[in-house]
């Protein structure tokens, strides 16, 4: 049977040993703390299998999700690993949670008060506390009654306290300075857990926010954590959209929805097999930009849900034609580029990614499956 792959719109190259090469890359800069991987939203958007199964071989035994469901498809793919769930346990989730040898992080007492009935809880927990960002976590009231009431805490297994930093991709910002000093008084709160509080962001803030274990997703997956300036990760995915007609126009001719976009003479336009079904987002739209041998073509017109249009006049037409490729995301055009176009960050261009591509996986040197 032919694979209908080869009939796609566009292409997404994932290196999974770039991958491994980010995970080596941040387990250096955390020195002796341990470096778990972040890889919820199907890991970032890239496949959870295959990734976290190079993860594996290069060395993550911890691993961090944002769903039960996301931690149960982790474990049938990794039997062995330990598995954090980021969202806590849902409503009459916690049978299932020691089933699944699925750990929770736990952010409130009425959750600690689940789990510490729980036949599972002798797996341990992690308490996860707000020291900044009013999102999950223990609160400065719940604080208190933990440390006035250690009925509350008696027979749990707690192996991590943790929290997360709100602006770690800013290195300057205050409020990194003293959610350290919050998460540090809380530590001291529960002398001898081990602790947790920095993303990749955060490790690259410097030893005192490494403690005993670092969470990093997006610098896994290749993502600048500032957005801007040079990365120390290695770029993981190439984006491609085929091309499927090329138009002579002529001048002052409309394109696309809207007619958003009017050309000035005779113009070359490319038409290209991918839009906001695909996950390549629709603020796009004449903003954008591609590549082709060497040069940048501007999107130009509104993208649609299944196509988008460049103008390609500045190629020579023997390297443009049916089926040519253009960058979307690549050496040419990175991904901070694109995302940055679109009004938004990577993390959001990374998992927008949609499953229609042909999706082409790269581990030691190879292609492989899935």
């Amino acid at each position: 049977m032919t694979n209908p792959g080869n009939y796609a719109g566009a292409r997404l190259e994932i290196n999974l040993d770039a991958i491994a090469a980010n995970y080596r890359t941040i387990a250096d800069q955390a020195g002796s703390a341990e470096t778990a991987a972040v890889i919820k939203a199907d890991a970032y958007g890239l496949g959870m299998p295959p990734v976290a199964r190079r993860l594996a071989r290069a060395g993550c035994e911890v691993y961090f999700t944002a769903t039960f469901a996301e931690g149960a498809a982790l474990r049938s793919i990794l039997p062995d690993a330990r598995i954090y769930v980021l969202h806590g346990l849902p409503d009459g989730s916690a049978g299932e949670f020691t089933a699944n040898q699925l750990r929770p992080v736990l952010s409130n007492l009425d959750e600690l008060a689940v789990w510490k009935q729980s036949s599972g809880n002798s797996d341990g927990a992690i308490l996860n506390f707000d020291t900044g960002m009013s999102r999950l976590g223990f609160s400065a009231h719940d604080v208190a009654m933990m440390t006035s009431d250690r009925n509350l805490l008696a027979g749990v297994k707690i192996d991590y306290v943790m929290s997360h930093l709100a602006c770690a991709d800013e290195p300057d910002h205050p409020l990194n300075a003293q959610q350290l000093a919050s998460f540090r008084a809380i530590c001291a709160l529960f002398s001898g857990a081990p602790a947790s509080l920095a993303n990749t962001a955060g490790v690259g803030l410097g030893p005192q926010y490494h403690f005993d274990l670092v969470r990093p997703g997006i610098g896994l997956y290749g993502g600048n954590p500032a957005g801007v300036g040079n990365s120390p990760f290695q770029s993981v995915i190439q984006l491609y959209a085929k091309i499927l007609q090329v138009r002579d126009v002529d001048s002052q001719q409309s394109v696309g929805y809207g007619a958003t976009y009017r050309t000035t003479g005779k113009a070359r336009i490319a038409v290209a097999g991918i839009g906001y079904a695909d996950g390549f987002m629709r603020s796009l739209g004449n903003i954008g930009v591609g590549a082709i041998g060497g040069h940048i073509v501007p999107l130009v017109g509104r993208v649609s849900m299944d196509l988008c249009t460049f103008d390609v006049s500045a190629v020579p037409p023997e390297l443009c034609g049916p089926g040519t490729e253009i960058e979307l995301i690549g050496p040419q055009v990175s991904l901070e580029q694109t995302s940055a176009a679109a009004g938004t960050i990577n993390y959001e261009m990374l998992t927008r990614l949609g499953n229609r591509f042909a999706r082409t996986y790269r581990a030691d040197g190879n292609s492989v499956n899935g």
